[in-house]
């Protein structure tokens, strides 16, 4: 009887799967902060910083109409989620490279050495969302019921960012250059998103039908609903919904087709 209340619990493969993900999360989260003295100040401070060059160039030297007004809200609304697409994408590249000796000499799923990179991302980005929270109230902005919708904006980029994370992870292995390729890639999708302007800016030039299949531009306008319902657009939110699930389950099949020859060449 002793022996029997003394063991584990039987837990399922979804149970350890969760809480092994959770644990090397709360690892690289801990790793990440504990060598830095300003700790959560420089997970903001690149988008605050980035924010301000922008805010400045359009809103102070060229005066352009691009946006909504606040623009610093408009802005940020969009740029907090592209830093966490960007440095999970930027990570992946260096996923099963770096943790080359404990992927080979453990079972855990592989699938885990991505979900975790876009899980720890995700968790930054949350945190970085006072700072949206602050500009919000300083200028003014006016917060619309819009808002539920940013659940589903988290729940549409996790999906994309662990398929597209899925399918570079592996690769880079037999492609080293990939790694640079992406970087390359994640600067020109920078530009080609609804960052440091909106959809609706995109009618001028007959463009918003093709940005709608940058799956982004529909997450990011659930994002930028909560403070300018009028940047919602539906038709790329779809759109994008649908490619990002497309991306994701080519991501699981390059992963199955490729674990064991990443197993090799690692």
């Amino acid at each position: 009887m002793a022996n029997t209340a003394l063991e584990r619990p039987a837990w399922s493969p979804l149970t350890r799967y969760r809480r092994t993900l959770w644990l090397l999360t709360m690892r690289d989260l801990r790793v990440r902060y504990s060598t830095s003295a300003l700790g959560y100040v420089w997970s903001v401070l690149d988008p605050l910083v980035m924010a301000g060059i922008y805010w400045f160039v359009f809103t102070q030297v060229f005066d352009k109409a691009v946006g909504e007004q606040p623009y610093i809200v408009f802005l940020l609304s969009a740029l907090l989620p592209w830093m966490w697409f960007n440095g999970a994408v930027s990570d992946a590249t260096r996923a099963y490279l770096r943790e080359a000796k404990l992927i080979r000499s453990t079972k855990i799923p592989r699938t885990i050495w991505v979900a975790r990179l876009v899980l720890s991302k995700g968790i930054e980005f949350i945190a970085s969302l006072p700072v949206l929270a602050f500009f919000a109230i300083a200028s003014g902005a006016v917060l619309h019921w819009e808002a539920i919708y940013f659940v589903l904006g988290v729940l549409l980029q996790a999906v994309l960012t662990i398929g597209v994370g899925l399918i570079v992870a592996p690769l880079v292995v037999f492609f080293r250059d990939l790694e640079r390729a992406t970087k390359l890639a994640l600067r020109f999708l920078f530009y080609a998103s609804p960052i440091i302007y909106g959809i609706p800016d995109l009618e001028k030039l007959g463009l918003d039908g093709l940005a709608a299949f940058n799956p982004l531009a529909g997450i990011f306008s659930l994002y930028r609903a909560a403070f300018f319902p009028e940047q919602l657009d539906w038709y790329a939110v779809i759109i994008g919904a649908l490619m990002s699930l497309i991306l994701v389950a080519v991501g699981v099949l390059v992963f199955t087709r490729t674990e064991r020859a990443v197993l090799k060449e690692i």
